[in-house]
């Protein structure tokens, strides 16, 4: 019988155990790692010790305590980004290993000394480490908070309630968790067990005379899955409503964590970015283009990790929150990604709001308040005006219980706890009376209880951030809801989606006069479902396609490969203005709303409006621009039209080197690239048509490029003036991505 056993639990995700070594290794650990883990049966309850459950639920800071068997070490990928997704989010597996194992918590079973191992290159081990450290504390000194502009005595009343939450002391991640650094040659894991790397994201165990070969790299056209399946849906847009996206925690194998799309006047914002939001965006018909802000409330992953999803797009998302836990989030975000914290600001556009106060946002009231817990946190709610006064909505995550409030008062300045003072108000701004309230009632010393809120007067009470069943008395309190639920509290009269259309063609010819506009806006309207082939590969079209809504896809040829269209794209218009076959073919991603142009008017559009020629100079950049992975994805038609026009074509002959300026793009032919990786030892790469190299300096104070050369007659398209990129947030990404590759 083997020794080594290893089991595929997801892409990407691998289990590898070798019981006699007591090594039970998660291989992998993106978004939600632990709900595979628990869906594969690799973590389970251990009833064994179920009897200690009550006893050691207080001192257990995620939510109730359990005795679950599950890894006792993880294997982090060294790639940290993969096809555009974190491939290291260990802080939820480390959770679980702490405390529902009860590695850390003092008099358990499970607690014999050993510490979670984080197994990896030393980069991505480090930056793992900064980042569990900032996802177990937030800010992690009286100077972090003054920094936010907190005075001097709320700072140190912030600081008297984290170290209560942190048991009198914040301490390095070392002193929870234990490193194997993977170098060049093996290394001994555990009683025995040896690894070896074998190449990127390629390692080998032994143990005795077994080896078992783990790959961690994603395919070119793999991503990492999704634990619950959430659907199709489609809500209407309206004037004041939410839609629940969200009402589990990081624990629950069936829905997404606690989280809610706001939509206001037509425009989509989201609260709080769970693991998969992009699944959760497409399952109810929403491009995350689409998407104008975010309200966020802390960052634990359970409501962060999904910010890396909102850097996917072709514009600056707005970040809406108070200083104090946007400095939280941003320095948490830079750990993991190993970037300078202020890269914050140049992904999103950041809004910061006051406590206490209602914040308009073009019509919008939101008033965030603070909420204690270990992280920085502000609960938040919403308010706007309207016939009977005002339509209100509270968003409650993550709050504290009556009882843990209680036990936390302590009247000494010196020690953990909280003022009376601030406990009174903080419990006051729990029980604000709004129209709809949503409430974290997960439990334990960090979660909230519903049977606190059993005389709140609220007109409808959610009950959420949990992974149970609710029980009859929780029901006599409050509801839960389905995913893609809409509570609408003012309905809205306008077609907020034709006016998207305007915007989008505005931006896409923005010297034609808005009669012409409004011609094209008339056309037939049409609602298409996930799955509908709109255009066919070698299709001629017969209409012009204006995504209005949702998420649609671009098939390669080939099949083999896809890009996301983001809405406000338009499909087919340049095969109906050149009498063209499509390349690869158009199909919904998501619940799509789309304009139908017919081909006739829309080329006499064109032709009225001497547009011709200006799009015959770019349309053959733009197809290109399409079908590539940099450009391909989440860009927008205007955008890319504005891209196409700063582009230039140089051609070079075999063996011919090529000038490092800007950032240039394989139209036809192969070049070969010189790098030097971290080791400073000269790498060699071959890439061709589609592939890129450059704009290095975008995300990089120096770059480790040393030079390039044609391998064949080769045609590059160049970007001299990279300002343009530098507003595209995935466009930084992905070069972020590539330059990792590299090094």
């Amino acid at each position: 019988m083997s020794k080594i056993s290893k089991i595929k639990i997801a892409t990407g995700v691998y289990w590898l155990e070798i019981p006699e070594a007591k090594l039970y290794l998660l291989c992998g650990c993106p978004a939600d790692s632990v709900k595979h883990l628990m869906k594969a049966g690799k973590i389970k309850n251990n009833f064994s010790h179920s009897e200690n459950t009550s006893e050691d639920s207080d001192q257990h800071t995620h939510g109730t305590i359990t005795n679950e068997t599950g890894p006792n070490a993880i294997l982090l990928s060294e790639l940290s980004i993969q096809n555009g997704d974190f491939a290291n989010l260990a802080e939820f597996p480390v959770l679980q290993m702490l405390y529902r194992q009860g590695m850390l918590l003092p008099n358990h079973p499970n607690n014999t000394g050993a510490k979670p191992l984080l197994i990896g290159r030393k980069n991505v081990v480090n930056a793992q480490m900064n980042y569990i450290h900032r996802g177990n504390y937030g800010l992690t000194s009286l100077n972090e908070i003054i920094e936010t502009g907190i005075p001097m005595d709320k700072a140190e009343e912030l600081m008297r309630i984290k170290l209560y939450f942190a048991f009198g002391a914040i301490h390095p991640s070392s002193d929870l968790l234990e490193s194997r650094i993977v170098e060049k040659d093996p290394l001994e894991i555990i009683n025995g067990v040896k690894v070896y790397r074998k190449g990127v994201n390629c390692y080998e165990f032994y143990y005795q005379n077994e080896k078992e070969e783990v790959d961690l790299n994603l395919k070119k056209n793999e991503s990492y899955e999704t634990p619950y399946v959430l659907g199709n849906h489609n809500f209407k847009r309206e004037y004041f409503s939410i839609v629940h996206t969200g009402e589990g925690d990081g624990w629950d194998i069936n829905r997404p964590c606690m989280a809610s799309v706001l939509c206001f006047q037509g425009k989509i914002y989201l609260i709080d970015v769970g693991p998969n939001i992009s699944n959760t965006l497409k399952a109810i018909g929403v491009d995350v283009n689409e998407v104008e802000g975010i309200f966020h409330t802390h960052a634990h992953d359970d409501h962060f990790a999904g910010l890396t999803t909102l850097i996917r797009t072709d514009h600056r998302i707005k970040y809406y929150s108070t200083p104090l836990v946007r400095s939280s989030v941003a320095k948490k975000l830079s750990s993991l990604m190993s970037i300078k914290e202020d890269s914050f600001e140049q992904f999103f556009e950041v809004c910061d709001l006051n406590f206490d106060e209602w914040n308009s946002i073009n019509g919008l009231d939101v008033k965030p308040v603070f909420s204690p817990h270990p992280v920085e946190t502000n609960i938040l709610f919403f308010r706007t005006l309207w016939e009977n006064g005002y339509a209100t909505y509270a968003h409650l995550a993550d709050v504290a219980s009556h009882d843990v409030l209680k036990k936390m008062v302590q009247d000494d300045n010196n020690l953990p706890g909280i003022s009376k003072k601030l406990m009174k108000k903080v419990w006051g701004n729990y029980l604000s009376s709004v129209q709809v309230k949503k409430i974290d009632i997960g439990g334990g010393i960090i979660h909230g209880n519903a049977n606190d809120f059993k005389n709140d007067h609220s007109k409808k009470i959610i009950l959420a951030h949990t992974a149970h069943e609710l029980t009859k008395d929780e029901k006599k309190i409050g509801c839960g809801v389905n995913f893609g639920n809409t509570d609408t509290l003012i309905e809205g009269h306008e077609d907020y989606e034709l006016e998207f259309g305007a915007d989008y063609l505005r931006g896409y010819f923005p010297n034609v006069a808005d009669s012409e506009i409004h011609m094209m806006l008339n056309c037939e309207r049409k609602s298409v479902s996930s799955g509908t082939i709109m255009l066919r590969d070698q299709e001629i079209p017969k209409h012009v396609f204006l995504i209005l809504t949702g998420v649609a896809e671009l098939l390669s040829p080939s099949g083999k490969t896809s890009y996301q269209l983001s809405s406000g794209s338009l499909l087919g218009d340049l095969q109906v203005l050149f009498g063209l076959k499509s390349k690869g073919t158009y199909k919904a991603l998501s619940h799509i709303e789309i304009l139908k142009i017919p081909a006739l008017l829309f080329k006499e559009f064109v032709n009225r409006n001497k547009l011709k020629n200006q799009l015959q100079k770019t349309q053959d950049i733009v197809e290109f621009l399409k079908q590539t992975w940099l450009f391909g994805e989440s860009i927008s038609s205007p955008i890319q039209s504005k891209i196409a026009q700063n582009i230039s074509l140089i051609e070079k002959n075999k063996g011919e080197n090529i000038e490092n300026q800007g950032l240039k793009l394989v139209k036809e032919g192969k070049v070969e690239l010189k790098y030097a990786n971290k080791d400073s030892i000269e790498k060699k790469y071959l890439i061709g048509k589609g592939d890129f190299w450059g704009g290095e300096k975008m995300i990089a104070s120096e770059t480790k490029f040393i030079d390039s050369k044609a391998i064949s007659d080769t045609s590059i398209y160049i970007i001299k003036d990279i300002e343009i990129l530098e507003k595209i947030p995935i466009i930084r990404w992905k070069l972020l991505e590539q330059t990792e590759k590299h090094e």
